[in-house]
């Protein structure tokens, strides 16, 4: 599920997987793809320089509240409405609650999520910058501090509120956490 998190800019939004069967995540109204996220933090982790840092990155964008759905009242079987509850709809809140863990291999699902995204949602290339000057990362509109980008890191390494099933993690995520182990960007070593 997505938490709560703190942007410099906007306040508390949402982030995160919305669904433990697609590798799809949330950021406010910006849906991407898990891996996406990650292999940017893989590129900026592997930039050489402590210079501010540009790059962008491909997102599906839905602009109306009611396009994106009522994530609790799919969960709960009560509200189908919008690009959420056409997710749940095909992929439903899982019956035995230890059976709510992210899937690993949610990726597999990725052309049927593709396909339901394209009648809500605007495909568009958003920015991701870091300003070193202020240490702070530009994800579309949402500025994060670098504790606040570590926390969505550290949301995708533990596979959101649920976990991974069985602990396992996608190749993706287990590269990021080696690309940032290897950085020499001071903004992956410092607390």
């Amino acid at each position: 599920m997505p938490l709560a998190f703190e942007t410099l800019n906007r306040g508390t939004i949402a982030f995160g997987f919305f669904n433990i069967d697609v590798d799809m995540i949330l950021l406010d109204h910006y849906f991407l793809f898990a891996d996406t996220f990650c292999t940017l933090v893989n590129t900026f982790a592997q930039t050489q320089t402590a210079d501010d840092y540009h790059s962008q990155f491909d997102a599906y964008v839905i602009e109306e509240a009611d396009a994106i759905g009522d994530l609790m009242g799919a969960i709960h079987g009560i509200s189908y409405h919008g690009f959420i509850g056409d997710v749940y709809r095909r992929f439903p809140f899982p019956i035995e609650p230890e059976e709510f863990k992210q899937k690993p291999d949610g990726h597999t699902n990725r052309p049927i999520v593709e396909a339901m995204i394209q009648d809500y949602a605007t495909r568009k290339t958003l920015p991701f910058l870091y300003e070193s000057r202020s240490s702070r990362i530009t994800i579309g509109d949402y500025q994060f501090s670098a504790q606040g980008f570590g926390q969505l890191i550290r949301y995708i390494w533990d596979g959101g509120a649920p976990g991974w099933k069985n602990n396992e993690r996608p190749a993706y995520v287990t590269i990021m956490m080696q690309k940032i182990s290897q950085s020499h960007l001071s903004f992956f070593k410092d607390p």
